[in-house]
């Protein structure tokens, strides 16, 4: 029975793999009116397109927990999405941001550049106005403007899936960000057991028990507590390693 349940998560792993990119693929007429140069930077039609991605998201969502290729449970999610928030998540696999923006669909965020080759991610990316992290001037100033406009936004600090040591390690730019714009910094814990879906992992090599997942939205971080009387950078050193020291203490 072990050995039929372990090919039935890997078929449906296979399956999962398949049915994202495929569904990516064929949504993109649903997404072309968003993807169009002449509506980039209008609000109200990315909130409209993140919207439809996230619906077709959280049906993914659910064929992987109906498929038993995982599980999830959410604590505190009715915390974010509010104006001018910064959400800060740890990044420990590949499905961080589908199981998120699946049932926050009003987040914006930013995204690897690479992802907009990505056939499946493309339409996506353009339709709801994330922003691709090319670290430039232009990339600050817009994510500035997301934020003191009233959006929210998710950002892994990380900048990229967390080893397989699970050492959590974070780079003080989106710290920065926050104190610079945010009107409110709320940390997220992604905690995975047993870990998959790492970065350099094939799909195939999945865990001998079903992966379980738990979102935990933290406590608000006032980005003005943390710069009275410091200059920002300094201010921005120190949030930094207290982030760094929580998502380490509620990771492990």
């Amino acid at each position: 029975m072990r050995r039929l349940n372990y090919l039935r998560r890997l078929l449906a792993t296979a399956f999962g793999f398949v049915l994202f990119g495929v569904a990516g693929v064929l949504f993109k007429p649903v997404l072309l009116p968003y993807t169009l140069k002449s509506t980039r930077g209008d609000v109200a039609r990315q909130l409209q397109a993140r919207r439809l991605v996230g619906a077709i998201w959280r049906f993914f969502v659910r064929y992987l927990l109906g498929a038993g290729v995982l599980s999830v449970k959410f604590n505190g999610l009715e915390k974010l999405g509010r104006p001018g928030q910064l959400v800060l998540a740890n990044h420990p696999s590949l499905l961080d941001v589908v199981l998120l923006l699946s049932h926050v669909p009003q987040l914006n965020c930013i995204v690897k550049k690479d992802l907009l080759h990505n056939p499946a991610m493309k339409s996506p990316i353009l339709a709801c106005g994330f922003i691709p992290n090319d670290e430039s001037l232009e990339m600050m100033d817009e994510v500035d403007a997301v934020l003191k406009g009233g959006q929210s936004l998710l950002i892994f600090p990380e900048g990229t899936r967390t080893g397989w040591d699970g050492q959590v390690k974070l780079h003080r730019g989106a710290v920065s960000i926050g104190l610079r714009s945010a009107a409110v910094i709320t940390p997220v814990v992604i905690k995975m057991t047993p870990p998959n879906f790492k970065k350099g992992q094939p799909w195939y090599k999945i865990p001998p028990h079903k992966v379980h997942y738990e979102i935990t939205v933290g406590d608000d971080i006032a980005p003005q507590s943390w710069l009275a009387e410091k200059p920002l950078p300094i201010a921005a050193r120190r949030l930094n390693e207290h982030l760094q020291n929580y998502f380490t203490r509620e990771t492990t």
